[in-house]
């Protein structure tokens, strides 16, 4: 019994593990639906698709993110790993370095189509720039020698403009860029400048730039900045140019808008000079922020040189701030300010030149000032000298309405005064005729403000020179038609000229005599 139970027991067995062979055989053989799905895609992408070859689709491109301007983007010697043609140092353009690119990237933001235009720019080559659908958004980084200009005027539509909240165009240490014939714009700066560099020099001509935000709109550190034939509208609170241990070099550049012109600390790179440049600020004296100042020049460990010659300068508290540097300014205006010209410390040389300010011409808190052949009006004191500053002044003129120019009363006969000026005595002397309209027309009457005479007008005057009348001791006019000239003060008129020539007769000499005391009567009067 034992034996025929331990057979079926393996007969049995025998038959199980072969139906389990067959099941997975089948498995193995037989088609899944997984097998069935690939065969599927597999014959839809080998068979032809008649629909899609007659009536194609509208577009095949992948859709992609918005690019957003970054640092990494344009500043491609900051990143890694190192990709072709982004900057010195890395392996030249696929395509070869070109002397000349041209690149139309208008209407187009973000594409980054000037960017790349620039890096393929040989050194010393040029870019031009061309914005026929609208202006090219970039920044380009100029890390070679090489030129930028427009293709069309510098005074039309923006040619380059800034992303928001970076440069227009920053220069790389050591490298020389020329930027011409171009309108620049950044109308969302932030806190970055248009164009930035250091220790780099930078030469503008004919571009036109509008800036609007925190910052300078051109700022260059060390260097040498050289303007020509240029227009800067730059609405900050910063000065629209600023210039730090550099070389300043502006010749005809018209600046509007800003708290402050120029700021400039001269550096070992020469002389600056400002030739026929205007600056005009908005005139609107605050008690908070920076102060608005025409031209503010500083000192370094260098004693630096500046030259302000033939330009005007007005609408700003301080027309020029002089800090521990020379400055010469000769043949300039300068107009609607507070102060016209202030010394904080080093030599100032201000001849052949107007100023006219409200309070102050020329104030020395330290240092020396020399001013020479100079025209003030308007203001209340001429000169101000603190302790330790000192002012040489002589040959100048004045219009003003204050008491620098009101005359003092002197008695001269029986309580009669008469006016008298102190002719030149401190540097200076007072204008009874009119401020010139001519010079006006150039000045503040440029910015549309109408006329206004700052010749101090003693009443009868013009009556008084004539020989009539007189003064009282408080300055008011007595006019008195019975005596004319010398006969006003108890003395004899000095005879005529002709009185003692034989050849008139006596006579008609005594008639003419009669009918001079009697002009004061005779003549009429203004009034």
């Amino acid at each position: 019994m034992k034996t025929s139970s331990t057979a079926l027991a393996i007969s049995t067995g025998l038959l199980a593990g072969a139906a389990v062979a067959a099941a997975v055989f089948l498995a193995l053989t037989g088609p899944t639906p997984a097998q069935a799905q690939v065969a599927a895609r597999v014959e839809s992408q080998t068979r032809p698709n008649f629909g899609l070859l007659l009536s194609p689709q509208t577009s095949s491109r992948p859709r992609r993110e918005h690019r957003r301007f970054n640092y990494r983007d344009h500043r491609p010697d900051h990143y890694a790993p190192p990709r072709p043609g982004f900057g010195p140092g890395f392996p030249p353009h696929p395509g070869g370095l070109q002397n000349e690119v041209i690149v139309d990237c208008g209407g187009n933001p973000g594409s980054g189509g000037v960017e790349a235009a620039a890096r393929r720019v040989a050194p010393g080559g040029t870019l031009t720039i061309r914005a026929s659908g609208g202006p090219c958004v970039g920044w380009i980084n100029i890390d070679k020698a090489m030129t930028i200009r427009g293709s069309g005027s510098h005074a039309g539509s923006v040619t380059l403009q800034a992303p928001q909240g970076l440069p227009c165009i920053t220069v790389a240490p050591g490298v020389r860029a020329v930027i011409q014939d171009i309108a620049l714009a950044s109308p969302t700066a932030g806190d970055a400048p248009c164009i930035s560099g250091e220790e780099a020099t930078i030469a503008l001509d004919r571009v036109s730039l509008r800036h609007v935000g925190d910052e300078a709109a051109i700022l260059v550190r060390g260097g040498v900045l050289d303007i020509r034939s240029s227009s800067i509208n730059a609405q900050t609170t910063g000065p629209a140019i600023l210039v730090d241990a550099g070389t300043l070099t502006a010749v005809g550049l018209n600046v509007v808008n800003a708290q402050s012109g120029v700021e400039i600390s001269p550096g070992p790179g020469g002389p600056s000079s400002l030739t026929n440049v205007f600056l005009t600020g908005e005139h609107n004296p605050s008690n908070f922020g920076p102060r608005a100042i025409g031209v503010n020049v500083r000192s370094r460990r260098e004693l630096g040189e500046l030259s302000i010659v033939n330009s005007r300068i007005c609408g700003y508290g301080e027309g020029v701030a002089v800090d521990g540097v020379r400055v010469t300014i000769q043949g300039s205006k300068l107009c609607l300010a507070d102060k016209g010209v202030v010394v904080y410390g080093g030599e100032l040389t201000l001849t052949g030149s107007r100023v006219r300010a409200r309070y102050v011409g020329v104030v020395a808190q330290a240092g020396r000032a020399v001013v020479t052949n100079t025209a003030f009006s308007g203001v209340e004191q001429i000169f101000f000298e603190d302790a330790r500053g000192d002012i040489d002044a002589r040959g100048n003129s004045l219009w003003s309405r204050g008491r620098e120019c009101s005359p003092e009363f002197r008695p001269e006969y029986r309580g009669r005064f008469v006016p008298f000026w102190r002719r030149g005595e401190q540097g200076f002397e007072c204008q009874q005729r009119p401020y010139p309209q001519s010079w006006w027309a150039e000045e503040e009457g440029a910015l549309g403000i109408a006329y206004v005479n700052d010749a101090y007008v003693v009443p009868g005057l013009q009556r008084f020179n004539a020989g009539c009348g007189w003064y009282d001791q408080r300055g008011a006019f007595i006019d008195d038609t019975r005596y004319w000239g010398e006969a006003r003060f108890g003395r004899r008129n000095p005879p005529l000229p002709f009185a003692g020539d034989p050849r008139y007769d006596r006579g008609w000499v005594r008639e003419q005599e009669r009918l001079r005391e009697r002009s004061c009567a005779a003549t009429p009067r203004p009034y």
